[in-house]
């Protein structure tokens, strides 16, 4: 199983400027149609522990990954979503190992 996943555990009391901010670098990213990008991301919100949120960010490979952020797109919308945040943002890295789809 090859694969890799980026979790983004933050926290914001800008939620909807935070959905606004990743459905125009979406969209952009779209228009633009080149270089890497996720084969899924998802944001979550902590039902538990309001004002906290994890965004997991899917791709094919560890290097897909990488080039996704060394892109400067990429750095820019992180620089602004961190200007949205309540906070440093917390990174985990994991290669998948096993995944079950329904």
């Amino acid at each position: 199983m090859a694969g890799f996943v980026q979790i983004i555990e933050y926290r914001t009391s800008k939620p909807d400027e935070v959905a606004a901010l990743n459905d125009e670098f979406r969209k952009t990213r779209e228009a633009e149609g080149d270089g890497t990008a996720p084969a899924l991301a998802l944001t979550g919100a902590d039902r538990d522990d309001p004002g906290r949120f994890f965004a997991i960010v899917q791709f094919g490979s560890y290097e897909e990954a990488m080039e996704n952020s060394n892109r400067a797109d990429t750095s820019e919308f992180a620089a602004k979503m961190m200007e949205l945040c309540d906070g440093p943002a917390k990174y985990y890295n994991l290669d998948v190992v096993q995944s079950m789809d329904s």
